[in-house]
């Protein structure tokens, strides 16, 4: 029997993922939108807003429902008024809730309006929504307002409200509308799938597999290899990680790069036939030995690109070999490498780091010391600028809404309303992250993408040093040969190259030596 994974691991879990209602506190404090997104953080902690009657059961404390400072002193008191006001099965989870679960709940609700407002700023919110559905940009704030209320009811478990609003949000949100009903037809799939292995509130675990069946190897790789064509993104990472690569190259010194996840398995190693190609045309000797190690799980689709990539080296004149791991990340160890002396040994890694983020840091943390201690001269870190991996299921709900809009607005610009080609990168590539991000937990949730700042403090705390990826200029230059252009940006943070859409990050390229 599969193991399955709850949606909410524990009593105190639950409660962080509880939602209030926007209105006036009895002492007059206006929760609305504008109002809670304005308040000072410090400020923030001594009020709430009105429960969902759903949630009556949690009765808060006076001191925090009537606006006034809750006292050191006052601690012990509110949280034995909250195990007084519990009932029934929830007593247990009452009894476990501490004062910082009020504060992370606040922090959550605060998160959740900011969010909001964000979305008001979208892409599609001014020209693309006054086409959804009915022509109005009414239709279109509708469409989103339906989101977050879906989100928000599957979050709680209401089964009834989240049914219903699945089946009005299904007729608006289609599959070859405008950019934003295209995305929210992906986050519908979603939500669609939470429901159906959540339980009713108050029940613990989900009900039927953990995880959603997975695409075929074939409309998958397809997809993506459409995405590496249509959208810079990939090709971005590559271009970047190619450059840092070249420069900590010395002569004719032997040359080991190790590729973990093998460039996401894209057919004919399109990022390593541009690095042989830019070594053959250097003025300089070219490695006396260059060797590619490609780690995955396809050890057959490996091999066919590594054969691929020796016939063109020969062609160049270059001398390569290839090799293949059959792993995933988290069981590799520095000596499945043969790492021979003197070798420069260069690291890369293109969308894979996230994958291996859990709620624990000891994946990462693991895999991390392994590449630490292949010394490399070199490990180029290309992720999602975004933060996916958020503790409370309706803040990450809202960042990808967010994220993945603006990726679906910047295929607009590529192809026309009806291209099929755009349909499968959509429906077969990036739905499957949405729908990853949306519906599944625990291990069974891969797409933990993080923001820029948190892989730059995960990287120091392991041992790595940044360095500064100079190349702005070749960036910019990169970009202006890739049609069209105009809405992307490249921008320059801390050391790192982040390419986005319309100013928002999508892609961070960062590199790093030991």
């Amino acid at each position: 029997m599969a193991p399955t994974f709850p949606y909410v691991d524990s009593p105190e879990e639950e409660l962080q993922q509880m939602n209030y209602n926007e209105e006036v506190d009895e002492s007059g404090t206006d929760f609305n939108l504008s109002s809670i997104s304005k308040l000072d953080p410090n400020q923030i902690i001594y009020y709430l807003p009105t429960w969902d009657h759903t949630l009556s059961w949690l009765s808060p404390p006076p001191e925090l429902r009537y606006g006034k400072k809750l006292r050191t002193t006052d601690h012990g008191a509110s949280i034995a008024h909250f195990e007084k006001n519990a009932a029934g099965d929830h007593e247990k989870c009452a009894r476990k809730l501490q004062f910082r679960n009020i504060i992370d709940l606040v922090d959550s609700y605060k998160q959740k309006f900011s969010a909001q407002e964000v979305l008001g700023e979208m892409p599609e919110a001014d020209a693309g929504m006054e086409e959804v559905a009915g022509g109005s940009a009414s239709d279109g704030m509708r469409l989103v307002q339906l989101l977050i209320s879906c989100a928000e009811a599957v979050a709680c478990r209401d089964r009834v409200q989240a049914s219903a609003l699945l089946a009005e949000l299904k007729v608006s949100a289609l599959v070859l509308g405008t950019s934003f009903q295209r995305v929210a037809s992906c986050f519908v799939q979603g939500l669609s799938d939470r429901l159906a292995l959540v339980q009713p509130l108050g029940a613990v675990g989900i009900v039927g597999p953990a995880t959603v069946p997975s695409l075929a190897f074939e409309k998958k790789d397809e997809a993506l290899g459409l995405a590496y064509e249509l959208c810079p993104y990939i090709q971005f990472g590559h271009f970047v990680a190619n450059a840092a690569i070249l420069e900590v190259l010395e002569g004719e010194s032997p040359v080991h790069v190790v590729d973990l996840g093998m460039t996401q398995g894209l057919p004919h190693g399109h990022q390593w036939r541009k690095l042989l190609d830019a070594l053959a045309a250097r003025g300089v000797p070219p490695p006396r030995r260059l060797r590619i190690t490609g780690v995955g799980p396809r050890v057959e689709h490996l091999q066919v690109i590594g054969d691929e990539l020796k016939s063109y080296a020969a062609r160049l004149g270059l001398r390569l070999e290839f090799s293949v791991l059959e792993s995933n990340l988290e069981n590799l160890r520095p000596e499945d490498f043969e790492v021979e002396e003197g070798e420069i040994v260069a690291v890369n890694s293109v969308l894979q780091l996230h994958c291996v983020v859990k709620e624990s840091r000891g994946a990462l943390n693991a895999v991390l010391q392994m590449i630490h201690e292949l010394q490399p001269a070199v490990l180029v870190v290309v992720e999602q600028d975004s933060s996916h991996n958020g503790p409370f299921f309706l803040g990450r709900f809202m960042e990808a809404l967010h994220y993945y809009s603006a990726i679906f607005d910047s295929l607009d610009a590529m192809l026309p309303k009806y291209d099929t080609k755009r349909a499968k990168v959509e429906q077969f590539h990036f739905a499957e992250e949405i729908k990853n991000i949306v519906s599944c937990e625990g291990p069974a949730r891969v797409e933990r993408h993080e923001r820029v700042d948190q892989w730059r403090r995960r990287m120091s705390r392991a041992g790595f040093q940044p360095a500064p990826i100079k190349m702005m200029g070749q960036a910019k230059q990169w970009l202006a040969k890739f049609r069209p252009t105009e809405g992307y940006t490249i921008a320059e943070e801390k050391g790192c190259l982040l390419l986005g859409w319309k100013s928002k990050p999508i892609i961070a390229a960062s590199s790093w030596k030991c």
